[in-house]
């Protein structure tokens, strides 16, 4: 068997995990080929602790590792050398491996055995592959403790792996392994990010855009698609509703105090999030809120809008200041798209001067100048949803269960 070039992939957090372990490296090597399923892939397996993808096409194997580096659950992508148990081979394959690495004045090697059915013990690897290597590179030194490159030299099942560099995965949880949850998503900076972090915890997002339809464009909804696509290869997406808001809050305008307008939409919105939650098994609503960074999101503010729904609220960004996301944004290509200027919901009737400590019975007393109830009915009524393709533990409820690649309604007539 000649050596040919693989994709190895590590994972941390998965392999502290108990009796359940299989379950998350099941689902792993599933969001694995979801993602990978454009790419010549020709298999996706388990191996001793690791994830092993074998390409048909060796050529793609960069662009296959910087896909898989951002799929949660993965520590890191080793581009590896797969070698038969052939010294020759696999000692030719350490030499390729560390002149891929870049630059290094220091180098050990790093031998492994997951059984031992393989004569050489791992010193007699590493003295071996270490002779080789100092041969090839005669000008550089062995360091034991702290060396710029590692060659890791593992012998696994019946082929030996070998690779020197490694690159940076997000690690966290595999996708579909910690639930659903409903986020509200925005064309702005924040909630995309709120939205990938719960994904990189292994939760099935299923967000929820309130458009200022019909009295702006649906321009910020296209950005909310946007938005997904570029966190296509998270896989952490399975659907987007959205809902047209804009009339709910002209009347809420013209009926709650001007001051409390901003808690009242966001009442409103919550308590439309929470009925698509129940609808979609989800077990918490999420948001991209952080602490003090605009009126609504005082503590004050977010208890009295927290106080419609059961439900927990998950704020992943709520210690985080705006440079420290929008720092998050630029690395997940979600930047450039929030940059784009769409009027939704958000710009859409704002007081001159929100409250920002805003009192229990001034919020109730303003909550019930206007018919709640039938609001959130009517906006149920008025939902609509887009599926995306790339999170294969997405399943959909039973009253919506038609694929529709465009916009369509959320809840048919019956």
């Amino acid at each position: 068997m000649p050596t040919k070039r693989v994709a190895l992939v590590h994972y941390h957090e998965i392999g502290l995990k108990g009796k359940n372990r299989s379950t998350f490296e099941n689902q792993l090597v599933a969001n694995i080929r979801r993602t990978l399923e454009d790419m010549p892939v020709e298999h996706v397996g388990r191996i001793s602790g690791h994830v092993l993808v074998t390409l048909r096409d060796d050529s793609a194997l960069a662009e296959c590792a910087d896909i898989l580096g951002k799929v949660p659950g993965v520590a890191r992508v080793s581009r590896a050398f797969k070698c038969p148990r052939d010294e020759d081979e696999y000692c030719a394959a350490a030499v390729a491996a560390l002149a891929e690495f870049g630059d290094f004045e220091s180098f050990k090697v790093h031998a492994h055995r997951s059984n031992t059915d393989y004569e050489l013990h791992t010193l007699d690897i590493n003295r071996l592959v270490g002779e080789v290597l100092c041969e090839a590179y005669p000008d550089k030194k062995v360091e034991m403790h702290g060396p710029d490159a590692q060659v890791n030299v593992l012998v696994i099942q019946g082929d030996v792996y070998v690779y020197a560099a490694s690159e940076r995965g997000v690690g966290g949880l595999p996708v579909g392994t910690a639930g659903k949850v409903v986020p509200l998503l925005s064309s702005g900076f924040d909630s995309p990010v709120a939205t990938w972090m719960v994904g990189r915890r292994g939760a099935v997002c299923v967000p929820v855009h309130f458009s200022g339809r019909p009295m702006t464009s649906d321009t910020s909804e296209y950005l909310c698609q946007d938005l997904i696509r570029q966190l296509a290869p998270s896989g952490c997406v399975g659907r987007l509703y959205v809902v047209p808001f804009g009339e709910c809050q002209r009347e809420i305008s013209l009926a709650a105090p001007q001051s409390l307008r901003i808690i009242m939409y966001r009442r409103l919105m919550y308590a439309v999030a929470e009925r698509i939650a129940r609808l979609e098994g989800a077990k918490a609503l999420v948001t991209g809120e952080s602490l003090g960074q605009v009126a609504s999101q005082t503590l004050d503010n977010i208890a009295a809008t927290d106080e419609v729904v059961s439900m927990p609220v998950l704020r992943p960004l709520i210690g985080s200041d705006k440079q420290e996301i929008i720092a998050r944004a630029k690395s997940l290509g979600t930047y450039e798209i929030c940059c784009e200027t769409a009027p939704d919901c958000c710009t859409l009737f704002m007081p001159r001067r929100p409250e920002t400590h805003a009192r229990p019975a001034e919020v109730a007393a303003a909550w019930d100048t206007f018919d709640h109830d039938a609001m959130v009915e009517r906006l149920l009524a008025s939902a609509e949803y887009v599926d995306f393709g790339n999170c294969p533990s997405y399943r959909p409820p039973r009253s919506t269960r038609p694929f529709h690649h465009e916009l369509a309604p959320a809840f048919p007539e019956r």
